[in-house]
């Protein structure tokens, strides 16, 4: 992976709108993007559409430092809050390289409220971020009247009753007029197409049945509920009706409650994927301790526990302790990380709920957010924990989990920072890397 360029201030920027902005764009992107990426993403938008010149084309040359001071916000924030743009397509960046790097900033529409709220992502996230009270209100807000019109008689004008063709100019084609545009979100393509097609039998499907639509409908679905290609080409199968082609609702339907079944009737939340660039240390740092933080802030904690299971998913308890440590406390993948391996080395290699619950409480009122933070705080909290036993019984070491070294976690020696890390321990943590990579490969 190629590492992410570091912006700075004196980066300059220039907005670019690609598409028409109405007064009801402000309604979708506060209403129905804004629980989902946030205030400082939305606030971002405005702010890109507030430097756009008096036609609302495009802006003037602009520094990140006039961002920074307009948003009252860090660089780093902006930055996470331009990608959750980017994510759900209000957004697209490029970057030209200099001794000051310069980005345009591409502006698109919101999708409408029709096209968001059966979006087989975007509505998904929606409705759990806001519970069922709260979207079903919004989705009140959105729909139309319906009249009944049955004894009515449509008695509307067509263009040809009203004019008449008659010789004029010649048509000048007109190119480049600005129209409301919008950007689709991208995923990673998850589904193997090629496996899913030909495991289906021709004679039931119709040459039209996996148009590209269809493709992005099934790889969404497969994101948005976790579908593995087995499972989906069972559910696709499944939805294929008599003409031939797939019942998109009904793919919907059966995608949603094949993951519920899994999930005790549960919905699925999506969360930022890694920790975030602006938690990360810097890098350079060749010690055995650095090597360490990197490992801890380069993965998602689904896939770090995954790895260290040497055979089979997860059990889906501990994936709930996972889930429940990253939305319902917000803490940093990086940091949850650090606690999963924790626990896991000092408690014999068991995620207790209770035991993990404390320790995460602790951490949410220190306002634990970096790796480094967690794993120095973990070392304070055990030798504390020591001292109190070693008091209590007489300065005497008791219970398991102090009587032999190996237990304790590999960043319970001071000396780490200083250390450089020998072939051996390279070795050790490339392996680990490895591990957690081959996992997600073969997810």
């Amino acid at each position: 992976m190629m590492k992410e360029l570091v912006i700075l201030p004196a980066d300059t920027y220039v907005v670019v709108n690609q598409t028409i902005i109405k007064d009801l764009d402000r309604k979708l992107i506060t209403m129905l993007y804004q629980p989902i990426i946030g205030y400082s993403a939305t606030s971002l938008y405005f702010t890109l559409v507030d430097d756009l010149d008096k036609r609302e084309l495009m802006s003037e040359d602009l520094t990140h430092h006039h961002l920074m001071s307009t948003m009252q916000l860090k660089l780093e924030d902006i930055v996470i809050a331009r990608k959750k743009l980017e994510a759900v397509g209000l957004l697209k960046t490029y970057l030209k390289k200099d001794h000051v790097n310069n980005y345009v900033y591409l502006l698109y529409s919101p999708m409408s409220a029709n096209e968001f709220l059966n979006h087989p992502v975007l509505n998904i996230v929606l409705y759990n971020n806001l519970g069922k009270k709260e979207y079903d209100r919004i989705v009140d807000f959105f729909k139309v009247p319906k009249i009944n019109l049955k004894e009515y008689e449509d008695i509307t004008s067509n263009f040809s009753s009203v004019f008449r063709s008659v010789s004029g100019s010649i048509l000048i084609e007109n190119e480049n007029i600005q129209k409301e545009n919008t950007n689709p979100i991208s995923l990673t393509e998850k589904i193997d197409f090629n496996l899913l097609i030909s495991s289906i039998p021709s004679t039931m499907v119709s040459p039209r049945c996996f148009n590209e639509e269809t493709k992005e409908l099934i790889n969404a679905l497969a994101f948005t509920y976790d579908i593995d290609d087995v499972n989906m080409q069972g559910l696709v199968r499944d939805s294929i009706n008599e003409r031939g082609l797939i019942d998109k609702i009904e793919l919907r339907k059966k995608c949603r409650n094949f993951y519920q079944f899994e999930s005790d009737g549960k919905l699925p939340t999506f969360v930022y994927s890694k920790q975030p660039d602006y938690l990360k240390t810097p890098r350079g740092d060749t010690s055995k301790w650095a090597k360490m933080v990197y490992t801890f802030e380069s993965v998602h904690p689904y896939d770090f526990l995954r790895s260290k299971y040497k055979t089979g998913e997860p059990s889906l308890r501990d994936l709930k302790l996972i889930e429940s440590l990253l939305v319902d406390l917000k803490m940093t993948p990086g940091v949850v990380n650090v606690l999963i391996a924790y626990v896991l080395k000092i408690n014999n290699q068991k995620l207790s709920k209770n035991y993990i619950d404390t320790i995460a409480g602790q951490w949410k009122r220190l306002n634990i957010e970096t790796v480094e933070e967690a794993m120095k705080i973990s070392e304070k909290e055990h030798k504390k924990l020591k001292k109190q036993f070693e008091i209590k019984n007489n300065k005497t070491v008791v219970g398991s989990v102090h009587k032999k070294k190996e237990e304790l976690p590999d960043w319970f020696n001071k000396d780490l920072k200083n250390e450089e890390m020998t072939e051996e321990d390279k070795k050790e943590l490339d392996n680990l890397l490895n591990s957690i990579h081959q996992s997600i490969s073969m997810k």
